[in-house]
């Protein structure tokens, strides 16, 4: 289990390159989240992985042909809830 401030960490790191990001970086952040004591779900289609952490929700879409980074919009969304939950500072 990470704790919060290795969990800030990789937040940052996420936020200084988004462009090269993965779903696989945003899954391990949330799954740390939940061994934190936050109420974490997430609920998966064809399409995309919808992800609610201590009621904020976010979606990534993941079917993107031929590459493993999401879209940038999906990151920052992503960087949205975290604010909103008080685990990055933008």
């Amino acid at each position: 289990m990470a704790d919060l401030g290795k969990i800030g960490e990789r937040i940052s790191e996420i936020a200084g390159r988004r462009h090269n990001v993965t779903l696989d970086e945003i899954e391990w952040v949330v799954n740390q989240l939940a061994r934190n004591g936050y109420t974490v779900s997430s609920k998966k289609n064809d399409h995309q992985k919808l992800f609610s952490v201590d009621q904020r929700r976010f979606g990534v879409c993941s079917h993107k042909q031929g590459s493993k980074q999401i879209k940038r919009c999906y990151v920052d969304e992503f960087l949205d809830a975290m604010i909103d939950l008080g685990l990055y500072e933008d």
